[in-house]
């Protein structure tokens, strides 16, 4: 209510369409044991289920190639004409998705918890607020990064006048994860469909459920904004048919939001057509707590926590480690302890005041037992386990998928857990003797994806803000990645290129170069001296 409040009253605009979309139903109670069994080539359909209870959502069907063909030919035909539109009516799209999701803001984030198993909170924070800001920022700062945009001369070139446009690339492709499954999917829409483009996108076969109501939102909007709704398609498929969809000669740019492996395989398919990709990957964000930030201990631990177990530390720039100061690291390590044991975990959606819950479910049992592993040979080499460390059969939903919220400290950078990318609920605390040592253990893995610091504002922490190898520092703070002005994206291993911001809109255009006569208008325009004609003028009579 307070986030519906808030937007309502600052919202300048009443350009807007109401309309409503259908919201899935839930089908008649039943519990699925094994929940593994979310792969290729075990049925022809995609079985949804809850990750915090194992209820069953519904089969989804997979979409083939000719299906494929399909969606761009519609998005194709829709495109032609949304490119025309001016900016004003694409912002009229926009006011309109934002709109519903204020004022469905509660279903939205239902169904996202049902589809991922995270809690309301975490939905509200991750789904709905980020995805409103980047509809406002977009409708009303994105004409401004669109616009042609002027460039200097020189003197040999006086006469002349330089600028670029921005023109649409046709129809777009988005390949999106599974741990924010409205925010990664319409992120995506909101930037395409501004900058012209028409879009489809690859929703994760984890969050297949959800896909198509999240999908309904933005086509809703287009149509009673009175645009083909075509122009947005969503597609659900197995792994090895998304290839079909990267390697398109349809596609004229493809976003990726996902693991390593899997991105090496996308962009390999991608460069069959020599179509671009963004690459957005996972991460071992560093969070550095220098001796400075002694006095301010109380506040940052509340933002560790957040940063470290919001989705059950499945988030790619989530608190991957805590990297302490030697004045801070005892102090830091003993708060830690007692507030992650604290930590309730459970499904949300059955919470009440006799079961209340802070931390949902991971998405599926798969990573349990390489998380245990990692925990159990940093013990071995060492590390101290505080708190958690194993999977977690809850009580009352015993097939949900749970880990135990986890503490492990004195953990060394030679340990496998801190330089693997965890994506789980565990808070890893490493000791460092100074600033210069805390960076190079933050540089240390192979991602560069984020990193936040910790201390009095003064050189220490802009040290550390330039010694980090990322893509994005927080400071006093983490995930730069809810300021949606900025460019998101990483360096090194974490991927390459850059979503977000009027970085990210340009990122979906044709950059076109235009150079013209600065007086043509006058009738004067560029000539060739005789000297330099064709054929050349001898000077010397011969």
């Amino acid at each position: 209510m307070s986030t519906w409040l808030f937007y309502s009253l600052s919202r300048k605009s009443k350009n807007v369409a109401k309309y409503d979309v259908r919201v899935p139903i839930l089908p008649a109670d039943k519990e699925i044991a094994d929940t593994s069994f979310k792969k290729e080539g075990c049925s022809t359909e995609i079985p949804c289920y809850a990750p915090a209870t194992g209820a069953f959502l519904g089969l989804i069907r997979p979409q083939t190639n000719e299906d494929i063909d399909l969606a761009i030919v519609e998005s194709q035909k829709a495109q032609n004409s949304w490119a025309q539109t001016s900016f004003k009516q694409r912002k009229q799209v926009l006011q309109s998705i934002e709109t519903y999701v204020l004022e469905h803001q509660e279903e939205i984030s239902r169904i996202a918890c049902l589809d991922s198993g995270k809690t309301m909170i975490d939905a509200t924070l991750g789904e709905i607020l980020v995805t409103v800001e980047k509809l406002r920022w977009t409708y009303l700062h994105g004409e401004k990064a669109l616009r042609p945009s002027k460039r200097p001369t020189n003197l040999l070139m006086a006469y002349k006048k330089n600028y670029v446009i921005y023109e649409p690339l046709g129809v777009v492709a988005a390949l999106i994860s599974w741990n924010y499954p409205f925010h990664n999917l319409i992120g995506p829409i909101i930037s395409a469909i501004f900058a012209g483009n028409g879009i489809i996108v690859k929703a994760s076969e984890h969050t297949a459920w959800s896909a198509a109501y999240f999908t309904q939102i933005v086509k809703g909007a287009l149509e009673v904004c009175g645009h083909c709704p075509n122009l947005v398609q969503t597609v659900v498929t197995w792994p090895q048919t998304a290839n079909y969809l990267t390697s398109h000669s349809g596609i004229s740019h493809v976003t990726f939001i996902g693991s390593r492996p899997v991105a090496k395989l996308v962009a390999a398919s991608a460069a069959k057509s020599l179509t671009p990709i963004v690459a957005e990957l996972g991460g071992k964000d560093a969070a550095i707590i220098l001796d400075s930030a002694k006095t301010d201990l109380p506040r940052i631990i509340e933002i560790i926590l957040r940063g470290t177990f919001q989705a059950a530390g499945q988030n790619c720039i989530g608190i991957e480690r805590c990297i302490a100061c030697p004045n801070v690291y005892n102090e830091l390590t003993s708060a830690l302890e007692p507030r992650i044991k604290a930590i309730r975990v459970g499904s949300t959606l059955d919470a009440s005041k006799k079961h209340q819950v802070d931390m949902g479910a991971m998405i599926s049992n798969v990573s349990f037992e390489r998380l245990e592993k990692l925990i159990e040979a940093a013990v071995h080499d060492g590390a101290r386990l505080l708190v958690g460390g194993h999977r977690f059969r809850h009580p009352l939903h015993p097939n949900g998928n749970y880990f135990e919220p986890t503490l492990i400290v004195d953990v060394t950078p030679d340990m496998a857990i801190s330089n693997e990318e965890c994506f789980g609920p565990i808070c890893v605390v490493m000791r460092a003797r100074d600033v210069e040592e805390a960076c190079n253990y933050a540089n240390q893995p192979s991602f560069g994806l984020g990193a936040s610091v910790f201390g009095a504002e003064g050189v220490e922490v802009e040290t550390v803000v330039r010694k980090i190898k990322s893509g994005m520092v927080a400071v006093n703070d983490f995930a730069a990645y809810y300021a949606v002005q900025l460019p998101f994206g990483g360096v090194a291993k974490s991927g390459y290129g850059r979503f977000a911001g009027k970085e990210g809109l340009r990122g979906l255009c044709n950059l076109k170069a235009v150079c013209r006569d600065r007086w043509g208008w006058l009738g004067i325009h560029t000539s060739i001296p005789n000297t330099i004609r064709y054929p050349v003028y001898d000077t010397e009579g011969i």
